[in-house]
């Protein structure tokens, strides 16, 4: 059986930013695209412009995948949240995690309004195709909660030896995708700029579904490796 602590002690340090280099840099480029691509049609909602809707959604993602490093590598190579928090230590994460999961297509939603109409008059077609990406986004979504379970979408195997020793989950979504969460999941976002309209919500879920990636590659992708390498 695997074990964190074995894991920990094989593992040297300077693992705790590998990969992040890369995150940096990609993000920095993303962002940077995506703020760029970005158009100021005066539009507004909630007392906040469209333009500064759309800079919250991507700050609340970089915020949220940066914070995910930095508590996912602390506790893998110092058990820092266990340590202080112990058995308690998933639910502390969740308290954190969890408002950015949600504030993300919260926030797309919020920029997609106020910039609504900006992507064409041809509303059906837009309705049609925002709800075709919605519906099997929720699915996905569902199945996370059913099948793999909330505690380990919070990364629970980097926290628990249990989780680090459950099966590949095989239901669901995760019946036709491997990463039901970055590949289906995140197609909500597209759902919701078609369901808006919006030009500015499809460059968010660009960014926004990019972005997710970046995490997989440059952060859950390296701490796959040292966590199952043996398995």
């Amino acid at each position: 059986m695997r074990t964190l602590a074995d894991i920990r002690a094989r593992t040297p340090k300077r693992a705790f930013f590998r990969g992040q280099a890369q995150h940096a840099m990609l993000v920095i480029l993303l962002s940077a695209g995506a703020l760029a691509l970005l158009r100021d049609g005066g539009g507004s909602y909630w007392g906040n412009s469209a333009m500064r809707w759309a800079r919250l959604a991507i700050w609340a993602a970089i915020i949220h995948q940066v914070m995910v490093v930095l508590v996912w590598r602390a506790q893998l190579h110092f058990a820092l949240f266990t340590r202080l928090f112990g058995a308690a230590a998933l639910t502390a994460w969740g308290a954190l995690f969890l408002p950015f999961l949600f504030a993300r297509p919260a926030l797309v939603a919020l920029a997609g309004v106020a910039d609504a109409g900006s992507l064409g008059t041809d509303r059906l077609t837009q309705f049609i195709l925002g709800a075709g990406l919605i519906i099997p986004s929720i699915w996905a979504a569902h199945s996370v909660v059913k099948y793999f379970t909330l505690p380990r979408a919070l990364g629970g195997d980097h926290f628990f030896d249990r989780y680090l020793n459950m099966p590949m989950v095989r239901e669901g979504a995760f019946k036709y995708s491997d990463n039901a969460m970055y590949g289906i999941v995140f197609l909500g976002f597209w759902g919701i700029a078609a369901l808006c309209g919006s030009w500015n919500a499809l460059v968010l879920a660009l960014f926004q579904h990019a972005y997710i990636w970046v995490h997989m590659y440059c952060t859950e992708g390296p701490d796959m490796q040292l966590l199952y390498k043996d398995g």
